[in-house]
């Protein structure tokens, strides 16, 4: 038993050491510093009564809390791709929980919204429409990023990952409607959760498009040169993204249906009822996604159809002219057999007479295969 315990106590310190908030971590994080020398912090800002203090002590994380205590109000910090170094003070100085802070680092996640004491985290897919000229068998069609969002009593702490999905032009937004803002740290998480359903909406009217594009081109006469199942590798390249697309549209459904219909502390009774609009946005948008995965599937499956009904005309149409020249062939190969007494071999019409009765049989087999359908 002895010997157990000494090896629990020499493996412990090594686990999971993002989660232990050692002081090497949080002295890497200088919160004096300018946030324009951050590569992670992109705004830092305390908005009371619905307007932004203009206060060159809110431009840090600990300066902005610190008068958010002093005088009310909540802070709004945005991160962009953090470090481990870069988010430990940060989590110290709001208290986060470990494991929400290893999750919004290391990203990654599915959707969903979790409690840890007084914060609600929040995890968003965004998703982003590629423009292309053509849809090809390797194109990409959405691109995928994540919005990670911890709202205390008086904060909101806004973890961006990937290149899109930026908050900056929704910050500037909100910040035009302080009746909006003057709700709290919840009106800027309903802002969030809007313009990421929103994003959807957008991303689905592309995507429709493209798989109207795509259903034309299967059931559209072939092009010359070109065959049936052509298609195959587009239609599955697409499907592909479609279910990237629903990976992050499901799983959000259960956290906006909580936050539209559970009463919570956290979130302001006003604002509740906003999020019942994003979870009716947000089921269209999933009944949209679940609806083009089964249209894909149709297509595909249509797709497939014509290629094996084209390999079965060609091969009829083999068969059909192998019928034909096993008239000449057979002729052919009787009258080459070497014996001396066969019939009209003598005869001086007999080789012009046999060409035209082989000419006249084909010709038979060929109109009566033509009129049903085989050539």
């Amino acid at each position: 038993m002895s010997m157990i315990r000494d090896l629990r106590a020499a493996v412990r310190p090594s686990l999971r050491p993002s989660l232990r908030k050692t002081p090497t971590l949080y002295t890497a994080y200088d919160p004096t510093r300018d946030p324009s020398a951050s590569s992670a912090v992109v705004d830092c800002a305390v908005y009371r009564d619905g307007r932004r203090v203009d206060d060159r002590e809110c431009l840090t994380p600990r300066g902005a809390m610190q008068r958010v205590r002093e005088n009310g109000g909540f802070a709004w910090i945005g991160l962009h791709e953090p470090t481990e170094a870069e988010f430990a003070g940060i989590a110290a100085e709001f208290g986060l929980h470990p494991l929400a802070v290893e999750d919004a680092v290391h990203a990654h996640q599915r959707p969903k919204l979790e409690r840890y004491d007084d914060t609600l985290f929040t995890v968003f897919k965004t998703i982003h429409y590629v423009e292309h000229a053509a849809l090809t068998a390797t194109s990409e069609v959405v691109e995928t990023g994540e919005v990670m969002c911890f709202t205390g009593p008086d904060f909101v702490i806004t973890v961006r990952h990937g290149g899109q999905g930026s908050l900056r032009n929704l910050r500037h937004r909100l910040q035009g409607e302080p009746e909006l803002l003057s709700k709290g740290p919840s009106a800027v998480l309903h802002a969030i959760a809007d313009h990421v359903v929103d994003g959807y909406i957008a991303v689905a009217d592309a995507v429709e498009l493209d798989i109207d594009q795509i259903e034309i081109d299967v059931f559209s006469p072939p092009a010359k040169g070109s065959t049936r199942g052509a298609d195959t590798g587009r239609i599955y390249q697409l499907k592909r993204e479609v279910l990237e697309f629903k990976r992050a549209v499901s799983p959000l459904l259960r956290p906006m249906q909580l936050l539209s219909e559970r009463p919570m502390r956290l979130v302001d009774p006003d604002i509740q009822k906003y999020f019942r609009d994003v979870a009716d946005h947000l089921a269209r948008v999933q009944e949209q996604v679940v609806g083009f995965d089964e249209l894909l599937n149709s297509i595909l499956q249509a797709n497939l159809a014509q290629a094996t009904v084209a390999q079965n005309e060609d091969m009829r149409k083999i068969t059909s002219w192998a019928a034909i020249i096993a008239v000449p062939t057979a002729v052919c190969g009787v009258y080459g057999m070497n014996f001396d007494h066969m019939p009209e071999l003598q005869w001086k019409y007999g080789y012009p007479m046999v060409l035209l009765g082989i000419t006249a049989i084909c010709f038979t087999i060929h109109r009566t295969l033509k009129r049903n359908g085989w050539l």
